[in-house]
């Protein structure tokens, strides 16, 4: 079950962040091979200067991303994923991809629970919640 956080330092709208949403879980699902019943997303709004990067302006559009994953997804996918992320941060935030930082943490499956069942190790094509 992954949970993928994404802090940005404006305001959004409530259907700016639903299809924001949207796009990330299809994202996910299609480069890791999954399905999307088990992705969790928190979006996190700050003001200006509660957000930086040491490059960065803290008065420019800034976005943070740390993505909790099971383990077993290689360098080539989180790269993959880390890129799609940054083009959609880009296209629904108007965030510069510059200004975008991205944080994978990975866990064993048993480190991730549902009501019905902990997740097990992930394996490609699977429905984790079957």
């Amino acid at each position: 079950m992954p949970h993928l956080q994404f802090e940005i330092n404006q305001r959004l709208e409530n259907k700016t962040k639903e299809k924001f949403a949207n796009a990330i879980r299809e994202a996910f699902a299609e480069v890791m091979g999954t399905g999307t019943d088990h992705i969790a997303i928190s979006i996190r709004e700050f003001d200006k200067y509660n957000l930086t990067i040491g490059r960065v302006n803290p008065e420019h559009d800034i976005c943070l991303m740390n993505l909790d994953i099971r383990e077993g997804r290689t360098i080539e996918k989180r790269r993959e994923l880390a890129l799609r992320y940054m083009n959609i941060v880009k296209n629904n935030f108007n965030v510069d991809p510059q200004n975008q930082y991205v944080t994978f943490t990975q866990h064993p499956g048993e480190d991730f629970h549902l009501l019905e069942k902990y997740l097990a190790d992930w394996e490609a094509d699977e429905d984790p919640l079957a």
